[in-house]
């Protein structure tokens, strides 16, 4: 059983930053991209960002690029979502989610594996 725990949300002022953590284990998560997908109240889940398996080719959803940055280190089996510069539509429950792919994709039909989410909560 594949098992994907996030941490790291809570409450922080516009303008602040957050950085996000999600521990795998159950299967070799190297081999596999990773991703992270948010969704607000009344809002469908949408795509964030997303890592290769090794970390080093990344992509971005157009309003995150900029104050978001993805990484990972495969021998913690950790992925990271580093927030900067947060604004007010930036609250979300924010997901961790894994493929079966090696490069970073950005469809949420190709993430087969997700946390339970973690909240972020920016006030202004």
């Amino acid at each position: 059983q594949v098992q994907l725990v996030e941490s790291g949300g809570g409450l922080v002022q516009a303008g602040g930053s957050l950085r996000l953590s999600c521990a795998a284990s159950g299967r070799t998560f190297s081999r596999y991209a990773m991703g992270w997908f948010r969704q607000a109240p009344g809002k469908e889940r949408e795509f964030v960002a997303s890592a290769s398996w090794n970390g080093s080719s990344t992509i971005y959803a157009d309003s995150v690029r900029g104050r978001f940055t993805i990484s990972r280190d495969n021998a913690k089996n950790t992925v990271y979502l580093q927030m900067n510069s947060l604004k007010p539509e930036d609250t979300a429950v924010y997901y961790c989610a894994g493929t079966y792919g090696l490069g970073p994709r950005g469809e949420f039909s190709e993430y087969h594996y997700w946390g339970q989410g973690t909240q972020v909560t920016v006030s202004s």
